[in-house]
């Protein structure tokens, strides 16, 4: 592979709430450049308009005008939204013509929706799997983009327009909403280079000096956790399939008219009466929710989690992935073991609250006080307020989360950051 990389620069780019992070490996001829992740669903604080462009000219000249490799971790809008060709973003990093795509292996297009894993690790030249059977995890994946969109479209005819629940439904609907100019993007320039459809175990040999293991998503054979609600949970999440036909009803018009119907007739009714309607819609609008953050959980387990090692240096890039992503990766002594040692950790999901294990953050050994050489460094794409709430200690990013690591590591944070565009950091090998 070469002689390795004599540094690393990685570009925490301000977002807002989303992730986008541009690194520069240093060697001695060229530098090599990783974009993982390109993608926001709310505006940063005092952000223009174009944000987005200039984030997307930012990195074109950062690169000099080419990447090697761009890295989208899963399909949620606020990590691909940016390779979208809609805005005119999508065409600044396609024509940066990187040389391969690593997404997870659930995006293979060459994959059945009753495929257990990816027909073909390597697009261009992989093997066809045996044939899959008794699963249709992949199926259901598509099926929720649906439901997503018409929880989206019900939101306005539930709740109090000015409510959290009311809100976070049209915030985290529209994130699961499928994103088919950005998908399409990343399948575009994963078949101009190499595409990797990864999943827990494989070993890629991409950059010189770099060793790059894929601790997840696992695939269905090897861990069906990423199925359920929660890992503690022995609720199957598919099991509210069958409520979903409710969902798909509140786009028809039939429905959009009974409604209005509703509230002609309520619309000179006694204040008691109007207060019990304002109270079903907001039980409604409660289960709704409930309903599309099971839908946002199981998204983020098909997230690609990386460890990066060159020399003794490891970086760990886990995007959004959560506990029963996690739970497999975990559970292999010897991934355990090389975890130990992370020198720089992208934190999980935007700092929530089950993103980041209290298991895994035990094993890291480089956590210490401030001024302890060769502490931790965090990095946290992030912005408050999107997600969750402090009452019911669900908030993103997780107050108590965030102690902890500003206690224990070298902190960054976009929501903090005085850097309007990215916040810099380096480590030298």
């Amino acid at each position: 592979m070469g002689a390795g990389p004599q540094s690393l620069t990685i570009r925490m780019y301000n977002v807002g709430f989303g992730e986008c992070f541009l690194l520069t490996f240093k060697y001695a001829q060229r530098s090599r450049h990783v974009l993982v992740d390109y993608g926001s669903t709310s505006a940063p604080r005092r952000a223009g308009k174009d944000y987005m462009t200039v984030i997307a000219n930012d990195i074109k000249r950062s690169c000099s005008g080419k990447l090697d490799i761009v890295v989208a971790t899963h399909r949620h809008r606020d990590h691909v939204s940016g390779f979208s060709t809609d805005a005119g973003t999508g065409q600044i990093i396609a024509a940066l013509r990187p040389d391969c795509v690593i997404q997870p292996w659930t995006e293979d297009p060459n994959a059945k929706t009753s495929a257990l894993a990816a027909v073909a690790t390597l697009y261009n030249r992989g093997k066809a799997a045996a044939r899959q059977r008794n699963a249709h995890f992949l199926g259901l994946l598509e099926d929720m983009h649906g439901i997503a969109a018409a929880v989206a479209a019900a939101a306005d005819g539930v709740g109090h327009g000015k409510s959290r629940a009311h809100s976070q439904l049209k915030f985290i609907g529209k994130d699961n909403i499928k994103n088919p100019s950005a998908v399409k993007n990343l399948m575009q320039m994963a078949k101009r280079g190499k595409s990797y459809y990864v999943n827990a175990g494989m070993k890629l040999r991409l950059l010189p000096g770099v060793k790059c293991t894929v601790l997840g998503p696992p695939t269905l054979r090897q861990s069906d956790a990423i199925r359920k609600e929660r890992a503690k949970d022995p609720q199957e999440f598919w099991q509210f399939r069958a409520f979903w036909a409710f969902q798909n009803l509140a786009l028809t018009r039939t429905f959009a008219v009974a409604r209005k119907r509703i509230a002609s007739r309520t619309a000179g009714a006694p204040p008691s009466v109007r207060w019990f309607l304002r109270q079903a819609r907001q039980i409604h609008a409660d289960q709704m929710l409930g309903l599309v953050r099971d839908l946002d959980s199981v998204m983020n387990n098909t997230s690609v989690i990386l460890l990066l090692e060159v020399g003794k240096r490891k970086i760990l890039l886990p995007g959004d992935a959560q506990i029963e992503n996690w739970a497999y990766a975990l559970s292999k002594p010897a991934w355990r073991k090389a975890l130990a040692n992370v020198n720089l950790y992208k934190v999980g999901h935007h700092g929530s609250l089950n993103a980041t294990p209290r298991s895994l953050w035990a094993l890291f050994r480089n956590k210490g006080t401030d001024g302890r050489r060769g502490r931790l460094a965090t990095l946290c794409s992030t912005k408050a307020g999107k997600h969750g709430s402090a009452k019911s200690g669900t908030e993103v990013p997780r107050r108590l989360l965030v102690a902890e690591l500003k206690k224990e590591s070298d902190f960054a944070s976009t929501e903090e950051s005085n850097e309007p565009l990215c916040h810099i950091t380096t480590l030298a090998f």
